[in-house]
């Protein structure tokens, strides 16, 4: 955990969402002054992380991503633990692992995945291996898919927390910390940067910053289009998150507390943000019913669609850029669909970035920084 002292140090961040707020409140909670903007509502409802199941599951993440990701979601989970603590408000959390099933027909994509998880394992000694369940052992985990499935597979240590318990817990802690808020106001960080109050401008402001950083990088950015459903589901009782393997309609099952369940997995290389499909409502609401009969009765909350900021390579980057007479400028973004799994890394390695110019805690994760100088010390260095 960094503790590094940020007194008489004032700080810009824009954009109010996840990493903007988890920013905020760590430099305000380590004496800062922060001022924090956003074009947006105090509700984070145009976040993308507001529309998340915040699942933290870097093994079964491992499957579709780089290891530089699963470790950093190794690293994330205990201090999502510590980060929460620090909050006055209470926020859904548990670390109770995943259940992965499939139906029998499915039986020789669960081997390949299977086999890819224990290969990541062997790989990275910080993952724990997959167990794998028969009919009985998914009985004594979560007894009302029992009658469905026959094989599975628990991922232990891996968790979720409630996304919007935590942007509305984030908000009051703002405000307890004197964070200057500014809402529904949106403004330019290079314009920022003109203010030498501030030692940096950060710009979190993920799909928001797509100009800034086609203008900065060959390593562009853009939006991939998730949808999920609500529902309120009270005859179901699933204590963990679940995944469902599957060709077609692979899902994931996040079950909140007061009987409420986040279902998702459609991914589409769009930044469309209009409303969910009626093919994707369906393949969703089909595909979770196979899971357990109870979803038959549920009732559907909410259908919501958002578009995560990913990067070229699909892998988050901080940007570092100094410019003589300006503030500087730390652009973090690209968290694609990994966001609420390694937030507090990103956190930790941009705190230590803005302490001392330098995160050693990036190196070992594997999380790239970049950084620029303006043209004239550029010269003057080559």
């Amino acid at each position: 955990m960094n503790s590094a002292s940020f007194s008489h140090s004032k700080y810009a961040i824009v954009g109010g969402g996840l990493m903007g707020r988890l920013l905020a409140v760590s430099l305000a909670q380590r004496g800062a002054e922060v001022d924090l903007f956003d074009k947006g509502h105090s509700d984070a409802s145009g976040a993308a992380a507001r529309i998340a199941a915040a699942m933290l599951a870097p093994l079964a993440e491992s499957v579709i991503t780089e290891d530089s990701v699963v470790r950093m979601g190794i690293h994330s989970l205990p201090r999502w633990k510590e980060l929460i603590n620090q909050l006055s408000a209470p926020v859904f959390i548990q670390q109770d692992g995943t259940l992965i099933l499939w139906h029998r027909q499915d039986a020789s994509d669960a081997e390949r995945f299977t086999a890819h998880l224990e290969r990541n394992c062997r790989n990275n000694a910080s993952l724990q291996l997959p167990q794998k369940l028969n009919n009985e052992a998914i009985r004594d985990l979560e007894p009302g898919v029992a009658a469905r499935f026959t094989q599975g597979l628990f991922l232990p240590n891996e968790g979720q927390l409630d996304n919007r318990q935590l942007l509305d817990a984030l908000l009051i802690e703002l405000n307890n910390l004197k964070v200057h808020c500014h809402w529904n106001t949106e403004v330019n960080p290079d314009d920022l940067r003109k203010d030498d109050s501030y030692q940096a401008v950060i710009d979190c402001r993920g799909t928001g910053a797509k100009n800034a950083w086609v203008a900065n990088s060959n390593n562009t950015l853009r939006g991939v289009r998730g949808e999920v459903v609500r529902l309120y589901a009270p005859e179901v009782k699933l204590k963990r998150p679940t995944r469902l393997i599957h060709p077609r309609y692979p899902i994931y099952i996040a079950p909140k507390e007061k009987d409420i369940y986040v279902v998702g997995a459609t991914e589409i290389e769009s930044d469309d943000l209009s409303e969910m499909s009626v093919r994707s409502a369906m393949e969703l609401l089909s595909a979770v019913y196979t899971v357990h009969s109870g979803f038959a009765e549920a009732r559907i909350l909410e259908m919501a669609t958002q578009c995560r900021p990913t990067l070229k390579n699909n892998l988050p980057e901080i940007r570092m850029r100094k410019d003589q007479g300006l503030s500087d400028l730390i652009m973090i973004n690209g968290l694609y669909r990994h966001g609420f799994m390694i937030a507090p890394a990103i956190l930790d390695c941009a705190l230590e970035l803005l302490a001392s110019g330098d995160s050693n805690t990036a190196l070992d994760l594997g999380l790239n920084i970049s950084k620029e100088a303006s043209n004239r010390e550029a010269s003057l260095c080559a």
